[in-house]
């Protein structure tokens, strides 16, 4: 007999060791008292033999059949990626294909990563044969669009940015069988160093470990597992559910790459994905994931070399009206070796929180025991690690002696990972300034920024301008965010290692930038130009053979020669690069969004802590709104919203169903979400209460003790907060007749008898509440 289970928000309740796997899911508060919930309207479905797994940590069910596959897909089926290089600029599409699985009309909600510097400017949902073009409009007034159209049953979109590179889109009112389709389109600038161009895309959103007290809501909540807190009040917007390892979700990913570089190109691919190149034209390259059917659980990178060493600086225009944008690429002085070396102090900091357990932390301490092995003797360095906790190597940075460096040597082989990733705590220490007057302070964290507070951590680092802060990207799907604007606001550079790389390179690469900068003490004269909004205002050093990018706006064509100053070994050094900035040019039109964009993150940037708590400056959030509305582009605060206004559904309210997303490749889920002990998991550690919180269930009856051994903390944590409301004002729900002797039934006796099965037609059952 199969049981057809009806799953709404919460887990309501489950029989204990009797039964295998019968679950009735409610949502008390979500219906009110004598809503009738129609089970016909699967989640999923299994024999009451067969058992249920918990798929995910926000309450979503995967059905197994009996070999242990998954017998119900979810509602996103298929993202398909095109990328359009021109290098060094990229305009990409992903194009989302939802398709509705069940019996009822759903709305369908998932949470994806994009890149993190790219402008996100147009949005189209495709119903059938009918294309709606999205409009950017303020967030809340997005949501309200789009809230409309939902409850008298039009079919819509609504894409929010959560963070630069987290996004949540919702599509409403998918029929059963039927097809929508969601093309977001972005542009970005394509990373650029020693004659190479790489090209990523990011494909899972990482689990944030989420720091703070939860918090009473003023707002509904988002989608995730996590409470919103003090610290980070829109945590429930950023942790989409995780699925297990060795489960799939039915989501998969294609994505292709056509590079038309302008000049020769070399050394096509890739080093995380399987690859077909045709690379038939010298300055052209048509680039193919080699599987159409991706698992998307890693970041996605490619890389191809400029040929020949004639590498020029690059001055991109675009002008068709009043208004001009230009973005200068400009390439950093040879290198220059000098006989002196400055000395340093060196902190290093490495995370050992549970998502770096395992491969990650083992590739992190391979790269930073080369890295400590490669400092000078007139150095000096620390070594902090930091999880629920920070601990300190040494009172103060000390000689890098080669008994030191044992000693260090011996501390990181004694770290592995586990715990929380309080990373405000390690920040403070690792930047707290020394006594030291001759060395130039150098703090080098290794992490893979998987945190939810990444704005009060940018807003810490902004604190201590006296450090230059280098970052490593740790993993095979880090926060590229956090690890990026970490070095920018630290004046120094990031360095990925992706869990195949090697680590002496990358602890190569870190002692060459740190021992010989190409150019410091930087700025532009403009030679009289007409220009306006320069975007960086403050110019970094150079460490390694990267452009200087600058865009801005001109208003008056012109001609001159700008001159670049700076310092190269501590010798005044200036670069005269001719500019043309014409009255007419067409070409290059996205160098407006991404002008808009550079000017967007400038912003936010003298607001960190605002932005984190939701709550900015007022000129802040209005000056990046209007930004956001003129240029068409999404922000925190602008969102896109598409409405198919005369194709109207029938049925009701549409079933919220989340898609739950990869746990990124190399993570490890007992790390992260705990393997059952209380002791495992750094969100068991940090948001699990004692079992006795579950000692009352919504329905008002005893929750099974195999419940609280199964069920995710976080996901605990996040049905009871969710119900609080509807608990108080009905202490005990009521439950259809029918149901309760069914329920008391099987709990006593484990079968179902003659008279109970004549209420199970077909395996469905009606509940009402």
């Amino acid at each position: 007999m199969k049981a057809v289970i009806y799953r709404k928000r919460w887990l309501a309740l489950a029989f204990g060791s009797g039964v295998a796997g019968l679950l009735v899911l409610v949502g008390a508060g979500f219906f009110g008292a004598g809503a009738t919930i129609p089970v016909q309207a699967a989640y999923a479905e299994t024999n009451l033999n067969e058992g249920w797994v918990n798929g995910d940590q926000s309450g979503s069910l995967v059905g197994l059949d009996p070999e242990g596959k998954f017998s119900q897909a979810f509602p996103l089926k298929h993202t398909d990626v095109s990328i359009q290089d021109s290098g060094p600029l990229a305009r990409a599409q992903v194009t989302q294909q939802f398709e509705n699985p069940y019996p009822d009309k759903i709305e369908a909600v998932y949470t994806f990563p994009l890149p993190q510097s790219a402008a996100v400017d147009a949005m189209t949902l495709t119903v059938g044969d009918r294309v709606v073009k999205g409009t950017i409009k303020k967030r809340e007034e997005a949501r309200a669009m789009y809230e409309a159209a939902k409850r008298p049953g039009n079919v819509a979109g609504l894409l929010d940015q959560e963070r630069p590179n987290i996004f949540t889109q919702s599509v409403a009112n998918i029929l059963p069988g039927e097809k929508v389709t969601v093309t977001i389109s972005y542009v970005e600038t394509l990373s650029y160093e020693d004659g190479v161009y790489s090209v990523m895309f990011p494909m899972v959103v990482g689990p944030r470990y989420i720091p703070g007290q939860p918090i009473a809501q003023a707002h509904p909540l988002g989608e995730g597992w996590a409470n919103d807190t003090d610290q980070v009040p829109d945590a429930s917007h950023i942790t989409p559910p995780v699925l297990k390892p060795g489960t799939r979700s039915g989501h998969d990913l294609s994505l292709s790459v056509k590079v038309n570089a302008g000049v020769s190109i070399q050394q096509v691919q890739s080093k995380t994905h399987d690859i077909i190149v045709d690379h038939s034209k010298a300055s052209q390259a048509d680039v193919h994931l080699k599987y159409e059917a991706t698992i998307p659980n890693k970041d996605f990178i490619l890389t191809y070399a400029v040929a020949g060493e004639d590498i020029h600086d690059a001055v991109l225009t675009h002008r068709n009206g009043d208004d001009g944008f230009f973005t200068l690429l400009l390439q950093p002085p040879d290198r220059v070796e000098t006989v002196e070396v400055t000395p340093k102090e060196l902190v290093f900091v490495l995370d050992t929180s549970g998502s770096m357990s395992g491969f990650p932390i083992e590739k992190a301490k391979e790269t930073l025991r080369l890295a400590i092995e490669g400092l000078n003797p007139r150095d000096t360095f620390n070594v902090i690690t930091f999880a629920g906790e920070t601990h300190i190597l040494f009172p103060e940075p000390v000689p890098a002696t080669p008994a030191n460096v044992r000693k260090a040597q011996a501390f990181l082989a004694s770290r592995s990972g586990g715990g929380g990733t309080e990373m405000m705590k390690a920040i403070r220490a690792a930047l707290e300034p020394s006594d030291s007057q001759e060395h130039v302070r150098i703090v080098c964290f290794m992490t893979d920024g998987y945190i939810g507070n990444d704005m009060a951590i940018l807003g810490e680092v902004q604190k201590h301008p006296n450090a230059h802060v280098f970052s490593f990207g740790i993993g095979s799907s880090v926060n590229r965010f956090l690890l990026d604007k970490m070095a920018e606001e630290g004046r120094g550079e990031v360095e990925y290692v992706g869990l195949n790389d090697d680590g002496s390179a990358a602890a190569r690469r870190f002692h060459d930038r740190v021992q010989h900068p190409l150019l410091t003490d930087l700025s532009v004269d403009w030679a009289g130009l007409d220009v306006s909004g320069v975007f960086p205002k403050r110019l970094p050093d150079l460490f390694s053979a990267k452009p200087l990018i600058l865009t801005g706006r001109y208003t008056t064509p012109g001609k001159g020669t700008i001159r670049l100053r700076g310092k190269v070994a501590g010798r005044a050094v200036v670069r005269n690069i001719p500019v043309d900035l014409p009255g007419f040019a067409p070409e290059h039109d996205v160098l407006a969004s991404l002008w808009a964009r550079t000017k967007i993150a400038e912003l936010m940037a003298k607001d960190f802590g605002g932005v984190q708590q939701g709550n900015p400056r007022k000129d802040v959030r209005e000056a990046i709104t209007q930004i956001g509305l003129d240029y068409r582009l999404m922000t925190q605060f602008t969102s896109f919203v598409a409405v198919e206004e005369l194709i109207i559904t029938e049925g009701g309210q549409p079933r919220r169903v989340e898609v739950p997303v990869e746990l990124p490749e190399g993570v490890s889920y007992e790390g992260i979400f705990g393997s059952g002990d209380e002791n495992g998991g750094i969100f068991r550690q940090h948001l699990m209460q004692p079992a006795a919180k579950m000692s009352r269930s919504f329905l008002g009856g005893v929750v099974a003790q195999e419940l609280v051994a199964s069920t995710s903390p976080a996901m605990v944590d996040r049905m009871e907060q969710k119900s609080e409301s509807a608990w108080r004002k009905d202490s005990a729900p009521k439950l259809d007749p029918i149901l309760e002797s069914l329920v008391e039934h099987v709990k006593k006796k484990a079968t179902l008898s003659e008279d109970m099965a004549q209420h199970v037609t077909d395996g469905k059952v009606l509940l009402q509440v």
